[in-house]
């Protein structure tokens, strides 16, 4: 007597040639889950890999995609478990599949049949029909991989809106970008327009570039017929901004420098790969001070800002960022201490200790509201301080661990990090530690130093009580204030030689 049951989708269909369709409590559960790995959406293109898992009764034999098989795993190599099944299929040219759930069946050894579909659905993209996007938004980004934490995955870089991007692939609500022949990102599904069929790859040569400065940067711009994407890194020792911009070749005949470079030195250009245009800029002070890449039409413009005219609090813009607000709670101790009012008592403060000393002062929220850390940046952006500096608590899943922390993401803007993280260990904090690479929102911006302040942790007692004391919120304050005229300091120290040497951090 050979039985047929069917599995997935919620629907489930038996059928017996003797005894009539058993109800469900009777219906014997062949497969537990059948699933791609990972279990989302997906598009794959040839050459990438489907993989599938398939959970049922031990001894079968199990197929997927029309008889392609699955092993069964050792119970060794499945935590123990019996009935594990699994299997690659790499895509091949001219198969088709569009946005369809994956089909298992499973034969046990009494020709019982079962079958199940995926919950997630599968695209098998067609070369020959180039998938194409282009960013929207004014915070567009790539991001290295599929990884993720809290603070998201980790970030190659923002990107202009309209840049144009080709998709060869997709898991969940991450699009993989072709940046070049050997260079892929991802992107977010919410920062990318879908264009229709028909597009072409984009690639462009590049024209003769323009150097030139005015009152307030130095200027690149390379004409280019499409806006293509790109990636920037801050290099040190020597100091030079590296800019990539996948998908161009050089057509780039000469440079022309004209007058009003201040921070510009020399600038050079190598072709990496066919499709990889490496621009070289070296600046004239070891400290950048920051620097903006985006389009004016298809022209790539990269502002370059120079140091302050004088490196001294007087007249400097500081940014000072209360982390949290509003709805956003952030850590709460074991008393009760919030962080959002612990970071803007501090911020407070420090705004004080500044203004006192002749800075000008943007803060991203004054009063405790809800301000979403895209805005914050967006502020930012249009505000172009000098610099900014993030306040923030920390808090731990153990109450023994205290201590000041300070976070970066890029190395160019270390010394503001190591120089804040010095001056908050002198106010008598262990110190926890100086982190790189921050993957946060407040850290990502290229266009001016910044750096975050893990002030003390809430969540163990002795810092509890530090941290909601007025004088030692003065303190904490008062050290930040003495970070930054040390930065500023350093700042000088590391510029060529007679310039601005003397000027008082004051």
């Amino acid at each position: 007597m050979k039985k047929l049951y069917a599995w997935g989708s919620g629907l489930v269909m038996a059928a017996s040639f003797l005894l009539g369709t058993p109800t469900r409590a009777q219906q014997p559960r062949l497969i537990e889950t059948a699933e791609t790995v990972p279990a989302a959406d997906q598009w794959l293109r040839p050459g990438d890999r489907l993989q599938v898992r398939l959970v049922g009764q031990p001894g079968a034999r199990a197929t997927f995609l029309n008889g392609q098989p699955l092993t069964e795993l050792l119970p060794a190599q499945a935590q123990g478990k019996r009935g594990v099944y699994q299997a690659t299929y790499v895509v091949q040219p001219g198969d088709t599949l569009h946005d369809r759930p994956i089909t298992f069946q499973l034969l046990t050894p009494d020709s019982v049949i079962a079958t199940a579909q995926s919950k997630s659905k599968i695209r098998f993209l067609n070369p020959n029909e180039p998938q194409l996007a282009v960013t929207k938004g004014n915070l567009a980004y790539l991001n290295y991989g599929l990884g993720e934490d809290r603070l998201g995955g980790a970030k190659l870089g923002y990107l202009d809106s309209l840049v144009v991007l080709h998709l060869t692939g997709r898991v969940g609500n991450q699009y993989r970008v072709q940046l070049s022949e050997t260079h892929t990102a991802w992107v977010p599904q919410e920062v990318v327009r879908l264009l229709p069929p028909g597009g072409f790859v984009p690639t462009s040569l590049t024209g003769s570039w323009s150097v030139q400065g005015d009152s307030l940067f130095d200027y690149v711009r390379v004409p280019l017929t499409a806006r293509l994407p790109y990636r920037s890194e801050l290099l040190t020792n020597p100091s030079r901004l590296v800019v990539d911009i996948y998908g161009a070749t050089s057509n780039t005949n000469w440079i022309t420098q004209r007058d009003g470079l201040q921070e510009l030195g020399d600038v050079a250009y190598e072709q990496v790969a066919p499709d990889v245009f490496r621009m070289v800029l070296h600046l004239r002070h070891r400290q950048s001070w920051g620097y903006h890449i985006g389009y004016r039409g298809n022209t790539l413009e990269i502002q370059v800002k120079r140091p302050p005219q004088k490196l001294r609090l007087r007249g400097l813009s500081v940014a000072i960022d209360a982390g949290h607000g509003g709805t956003n709670v952030g850590a709460t101790g074991a008393s009760g201490a919030r962080e959002k009012d612990l970071t803007l008592a501090i911020a407070q403060q420090l705004r004080r200790e500044l203004e006192q000393a002749g800075a000008r002062v943007l803060m991203t929220r004054e009063t405790d509201a809800t301000v979403d850390n895209g805005d914050r940046v967006l502020l930012l952006r249009r505000r172009r301080p000098d610099l900014l500096v993030s306040i923030h608590v920390n808090s731990s899943g153990s109450a023994t661990v205290r201590g000041t922390s300070t976070y970066y993401r890029y190395v160019a803007f270390r010394p503001l990090s190591v120089a804040l993280y010095e001056q908050m260990r002198a106010t008598g904090l262990p110190g926890f530690g100086n982190v790189g690479s921050f993957n946060f929102g407040l850290n990502g911006p290229t266009e001016y130093p910044n750096a975050l302040v893990e002030t003390a942790f809430v969540s163990n007692p002795e810092d509890e009580k530090l941290l909601t004391s007025p004088a030692f919120q003065q303190r904490m304050a008062k050290a930040m204030h003495v970070g930054i005229a040390q930065f500023l300091k350093s700042c000088r120290a590391k510029g060529p030689a007679g310039w601005l040497l003397g000027q008082s951090a004051e």
